[in-house]
């Protein structure tokens, strides 16, 4: 059956395994430093973690039960991971994988079982454990067959089901036995089957990984990959200048991406599968109650403008809800275009003649801040005023669950199927504060139905079809304004050779294989 996919410390080791990382991160270690531009950890839970920067680590650490093709975001080219092969009933209700045979975890915790994949998937679908619960919302149940073989029953048909068991997100599989073991220090001491393994956690410094001797698909050719925290991006340009960082997030602007070029020895790329950005707006609270006020914001956006000051180069002006790139994506959505003199008509017509006051949470992060400032800039323009709160990247992320900001900057990149943003965006599922909460911050409900139907539907041309009226009806409620499709960018020094193509990257940054190895 053919699917559409879906979707992007203190050491803890002793004896034996402390002498092996000893010998592994010893003199002679091939390292690679990887500068992030988070200020410090979050988790390194696969199934909670919402920050960007911690999935970069992740990523290097877990296994799913499929993967992407490292370097590319093509659905079409999922292959197997920790399940060697797969296939589905004629229905498409019941799908069955078959484990590889003798992959271990690490640090000692014994080979992967079937038991690890259910007890895995169910940790996902649960919201107690899991930021993306919503996701397996079509779970019945899943089942060890036997040690190497796990069974998914599905309530209704998931065309992309092969996106909920990818390398990403909650799909990545953990062991029972150390999550079990470890508790809430799971978080910052995660065991995996990946290519390296985690060695050390320095707060606000550095997570250090060790290549892991025993990975299924070869020792890796790098010992060591140590994740630096730096947020200053001058910082982080000058580490990667003068050789203290082999790899660098860049600055999202035009003159960043030109003046690292020329660089010697740096390569720049601007991957696809970009994310991308809005300003979602909270229609449960006044004045955003009012369609009218929420189409005045969207026509004081300026589009044209954000793209300039942000740079063409890594940066394109949104056409849906979704980005352009995923499977489903339609541009024929009513967009409103920016037109002040009807933003402040509409404002006139709800009732606010005088103007508008919206209070927002932002993060202190330079990218967004810089964004929301320039959007502060342009809805002034028509009367609309932007009370901002500045707050760092942790803090925003835990006050905008809790409903405290009533329009929301947030960027995004996931599985690139519409399903999956639509689903985490823009539907009553995914408001946060209900049971099943993920990040539909403008507390959106005029998609259900489409969003629901097309997650069940067989024809594809259907599936299509529903997918195109759930993005009109989000534009035309205006549950947020799209703003832009953000191409990350990433400086590296030349002779780091990833191993593959870096094409496309379905978690936002390089994937560190196995593969992945610095020139002398």
């Amino acid at each position: 059956m053919i699917v559409r996919a879906r979707n992007g410390l203190v050491c803890l080791l002793v004896g034996a395994t402390l002498g092996l990382l000893g010998s592994i991160g010893g003199a002679g270690a091939v390292d690679l430093r990887f500068g992030i531009d988070n200020p410090d950890l979050g988790k390194l839970d696969p199934h909670a973690t919402v920050v960007s920067g911690d999935r970069y680590i992740i990523q290097s650490v877990f296994n799913g039960l499929v993967r992407f093709k490292p370097g590319s975001g093509d659905v079409r080219q999922i292959e197997p991971d920790l399940a060697e092969r797969w296939e589905s009933s004629a229905d498409g209700k019941q799908w069955t994988f078959h484990l590889r045979p003798g992959v271990k975890w690490h640090h000692g915790y014994g080979e992967v079982t079937a038991e690890d994949v259910v007890f895995s998937l169910q940790r996902a679908a649960n919201k107690d454990t899991s930021s993306f619960a919503s996701d397996y919302s079509e779970f019945d149940k899943v089942e060890a067959i036997d040690p190497l073989t796990v069974r998914i029953t599905l309530k209704e048909v998931v065309p992309s089901l092969l996106g909920l068991v990818v390398n990403s997100l909650g799909g990545n599989i953990v062991s029972k036995k150390a999550v079990q073991a470890l508790g809430p220090n799971y978080a910052q001491k995660p065991i995996g089957t990946g290519p390296f393994m985690f060695q050390e956690y320095k707060p606000q410094h550095s997570v250090t990984l060790v290549a892991n001797p025993e990975y299924f698909r070869g020792k890796p050719q790098i010992d060591r990959v140590i994740f630096r925290y730096i947020q200053s991006q001058g910082s982080r340009d000058l580490a990667l200048q003068s050789g203290e960082l082999d790899i660098t997030g860049g600055a999202l602007g035009q003159d960043w991406i030109e003046r690292t070029r020329k660089m010697p020895g740096i390569k720049v790329e601007t991957p696809g599968l970009p994310e991308i950005w809005w300003l979602f707006l909270d229609q449960t609270t006044k004045p955003l109650d009012d369609l009218r006020v929420r189409q005045a914001v969207a026509h004081a956006v300026n589009r044209a403008a954000l793209i300039a000051f942000r740079g063409e180069a890594s940066h394109r002006a949104a056409r849906s809800v979704i980005p352009a790139s995923h499977a489903g994506f339609t541009a024929d959505v009513p967009l409103l275009g920016h037109d002040i003199a009807k933003a402040k008509a509409l404002l006139t017509a709800a009732g606010y003649p005088n103007g508008v006051t919206l209070k927002v949470i932002n993060t202190n992060r330079p990218s967004l801040r810089e964004v929301i400032e320039v959007l502060q800039s342009q809805l002034r323009q028509a009367g609309i005023t932007l009370d901002i709160e500045l707050v760092d990247h942790a803090t925003y992320h835990a006050r905008i669950r809790k409903n405290q900001s009533q329009a929301v900057l947030y960027g995004a990149n996931r599985f690139p199927v519409a399903d999956s943003t639509l689903t985490q965006f823009f539907h009553s599922r995914s408001i946060p504060g209900t049971p099943t909460a993920v990040t539909n911050f403008g507390h959106c409900k005029v998609a259900d139905t489409e969003i629901d139907a097309a997650r069940v539907a067989t024809d594809p041309k259907r599936q299509d079809d529903l997918w195109k009226v759930a993005q009109q009806k989000v534009v035309a409620d205006v549950c947020a304004v799209p703003l832009m499709e953000v191409l990350y960018t990433w400086a590296r020094r030349e002779k780091v050779d990833y191993g593959y193509e870096f094409k496309d990257t379905p978690s936002g940054g390089p994937l560190i294989t196995e593969a992945t190895r610095i020139a002398p």
